[in-house]
């Protein structure tokens, strides 16, 4: 059982364990699951999280706000050569399908939340294709991601309505930035560094969804959020530490969600949901008053 970052590396430390298999082992131990019940489920949600980020036919989402991105960037990124290159490109075309599916009504992974569900899936497929990695080392990725959402949960929140969006897509890059870790063969060490860079890289980012609805700017955000995790686990694998460890970024993330004023966390009345351009957008969707 691990409750926080140093007690959960210090279980891989003494046990020579990669997080992945100190994840499985406390899911054992609070449900009674066996290792195969447990990968098995891990594998039914690598499955939906494929067919969320694949899904690039432009819909009609709940509030009409967003659609088409993932298709626009793909024919961009086909027809011009791009300053990002391929992987960052293909992830930032992911997490936009993602986020319109999840808009759409389609079936997503809310890991850690249907706001930021385009993160974890985009920048994890994609760091699998650029290290060639078999299913079963993604899956152990997800599961390491999963050791890191639960000590946020723990600790602090994942939720726009109580942290800003630091605590949603935040999180859930810094979640995936902690399993592209130990795919590509870095340390639990590394993989917590790279996940305290990504969540305090957005630091204080608040969550101000025009309409209320998870489609402007959430959409934008996932994908920044995936480019946010792959570079974040590139830091860490080249050494790169980070001058404030994961428990410590935790907390300071916790503790500027709770100094934001309520309208900055998902109330939809501060940030861009009350510009020109939020507020009128927001009458089209709700009516005038």
């Amino acid at each position: 059982m691990y409750n926080n970052a140093k007690e959960l590396l210090k279980e891989c430390m003494e046990k020579n364990l990669p997080i992945s298999e100190v994840v499985i082992n406390d899911e054992i131990d609070s449900t009674a699951a066996t290792r195969e019940e447990i990968v098995s489920r891990m594998k039914n949600v690598l499955d939906v999280m494929k067919k969320s980020i694949s899904d690039m036919e432009a819909k009609e989402t709940m509030g009409g706000i967003i659609g088409g991105e993932a298709q626009k960037l793909d024919d961009y990124v086909k027809s011009k050569k791009t300053i990002c290159g391929g992987s960052i490109n293909r992830a930032m075309i992911r997490a936009l399908a993602a986020a319109q599916h999840n808009a759409s009504m389609g079936r997503i992974c809310a890991a850690p939340t249907a706001g930021s569900s385009g993160i974890i899936p985009a920048s994890i497929v994609t760091g699998a294709e650029e290290l060639e990695c078999d299913e079963d080392v993604i899956i152990r990725g997800l599961l390491t991601a999963s050791g890191i959402g639960k000590i946020i949960i723990q600790n602090a929140t994942v939720s726009g309505a109580e942290g800003g969006c630091q605590a949603e897509c935040g999180s859930a890059a810094a979640m995936a930035a902690a399993g592209l870790v130990e795919m590509a063969g870095g340390t639990p060490k590394m993989s917590l560094t790279a996940a305290a860079i990504a969540l305090k890289n957005v630091m204080g980012l608040i969550c101000d969804p025009i309409a209320g609805l998870v489609e402007s700017p959430c959409s934008k955000r996932n994908s920044s959020g995936a480019v946010n995790a792959m570079t974040s686990a590139e830091l860490a694998l080249s050494g790169i530490t980070s001058v404030v460890d994961f428990d410590e970024t935790v907390e300071a993330m916790y503790s500027v969600g709770r100094m934001m004023h309520p309208n900055l966390r998902e109330t939809a009345l501060g940030g861009i949901a009350v510009t020109e351009t939020g507020i009128e957008l927001s009458k089209k969707v709700h009516g005038e008053n």
